[in-house]
Parts: C-alpha cells; sequence; structure tokens
C-alpha cells in the first residue's frame, strides 16, 4: 500500500490566491505592500511544496516504518529553509522601509534619475550619443526630477515636523526663509 498522491483542489486554490495576491501587491511602490507581497508568495510556495510531497507517512527513520510507507523528509525540508531565507528577506525590506520613512517621510520606492534619461531619450528616438550629459551632472538632474509623492510629503512634514521630512536643498531654503 502505497502514499496517497492526489492534492486537493481546495489547497491548490489557496496556492493561486496566495501567489496571484502577492505579484500584485509585489507591483506596488510601498515597501511595506512588498513585504506583505513576498510574505504570500513565500506561504504559497511553502504550500506548494507541501502538497507536492503527497500525503503524510510515517517518520523517515530505517527501522520504524516501512519504506513504502514513510513521509518524504525532502519537502519539509525545503519549506524550513524558504522559511528563514523569507524571515530574512522580510527583515532587511522593513529595515529599507523604516530608513525610508525616516529619510522622506513615506516609504515608496523613486524613479532611479538613470532611468528616466534614459526613458526621456527613448521619447526623443534618441541613440546613446551622451550628447544630453554636457552641463549637466547627477545633481542638477535630481533637481530637476519631479518626486511623485512631493505632494503627500509636503503633507506629511507638518507630522513628523519640517526638517525630517525635507532634504537638504529645502531645509536650507526654510533656513533661510525663502519659499519655494
Amino acid at each position: 500500500m502505497g502514499v496517497e498522491m492526489s492534492p486537493s483542489l481546495a489547497l491548490v486554490l489557496a496556492v493561486g490566491v496566495l501567489v496571484g495576491s502577492g505579484v500584485y501587491l509585489l507591483l506596488e511602490r510601498s515597501l511595506s505592500r512588498v513585504i506583505i507581497g513576498i510574505t504570500l508568495i513565500s506561504n504559497g510556495v511553502n504550500l506548494l511544496f507541501l502538497i507536492a510531497g503527497g500525503a503524510a507517512g510515517g517518520p523517515p527513520l530505517v527501522g520504524t516504518t516501512e519504506p513504502d510507507q514513510m513521509a518524504d523528509p525532502l519537502p519539509q525540508a525545503m519549506v524550513l529553509t524558504a522559511i528563514v531565507i523569507n524571515l530574512g528577506i522580510t527583515a532587511f525590506v522593513l529595515a529599507m522601509a523604516y530608513r525610508s520613512w525616516q529619510l522622506h517621510g513615506h516609504d515608496e520606492v523613486q524613479d532611479d534619475l538613470e532611468d528616466r534619461r534614459i526613458a526621456r531619450r527613448a521619447a526623443r528616438h534618441e541613440e546613446d550619443s551622451r550628447a544630453d550629459d554636457v552641463g549637466t551632472d547627477l545633481a542638477t538632474e535630481a533637481a530637476e526630477a519631479r518626486d511623485e509623492t512631493e505632494e503627500e510629503h509636503s503633507l506629511e512634514t507638518a507630522h513628523h515636523g519640517p526638517r525630517l521630512g525635507a532634504d537638504d536643498h529645502e531645509a536650507e531654503q526654510r533656513d533661510r526663509g525663502e519659499s519655494t
């Protein structure tokens, strides 16, 4: 008598819902939603491993159970490893989100300046000649770049104090009494 290998439809649907919801949340800009997405995907894949491992059997110890009645220990070992890796990733992204909140007053990922430059070139159908780099540097482009979170950021600075969410240039302007 062998171990039954037909998976439960409810568990397979649970894997689909967990992975689908996780991918949706992973595509958001908020790091807190990314953390939840990573956790959902990890739990969905862990559940898939357990489903693929088949039904529970006897302990995989020689002499205690017949070999055809033993549970496969590999899925459980892989799931335990995945749980530890997920814990490390979650701790790292939580640290990044907290640091982003300290610096900017939000935890949203912003566009990279180099990506914006490449997108501008692509929109103008320019080749990669670096002709637009003459006379500009990264600090100038950073000052010209629009931050999608600036509107929310300006509202939140009152909550976190005027200097915590402001960058150096804005803080200097406030110190001098200039308005933007």
